[in-house]
């Protein structure tokens, strides 16, 4: 498994788990806030990739040019990156516009029904 991430199983978990996934949910929410697309995410969900891969390099001895190691913080970092903007984007959109949409669920809304505003 440590072949995967590049690190030790703790390492990985402190430093792009805890550390970077926290960045990563404080930009997702902060992207939503600001009505930026979906596809905004990735190049800051591959900058905060590298971030985690050079402190793991930095401060724990961990292979730093490991390209499995980057792709799984990546896609750890990018799924919560995903989870926190769908999140907040749709508490947005129901709390901005309660007279259109209603929530269905936790990541997801829909239009009222007419007549029910």
């Amino acid at each position: 498994m440590e072949d995967w991430v590049g690190s030790s199983i703790p390492v990985f978990v402190g430093v792009t788990v805890i550390m970077f996934g926290g960045a990563a949910w404080m930009a997702g929410r902060a992207l939503a806030l600001n009505w930026k697309p979906r596809w905004s995410l990735l190049p800051y969900g591959l900058l905060l990739a590298c971030g985690a891969r050079f402190l793991t390099y930095a401060l724990f001895d961990g292979q730093l040019w490991s390209w499995r190691g980057y792709v799984v913080s990546a896609v750890v970092i990018g799924g919560v990156m995903l989870m926190a903007h769908r999140l907040y984007q749709v508490r947005q959109m129901v709390r901005q516009y309660p007279w259109i949409v209603e929530p269905r669920g936790l990541l997801s809304w829909r239009e009222k029904p007419p007549g029910s505003g």
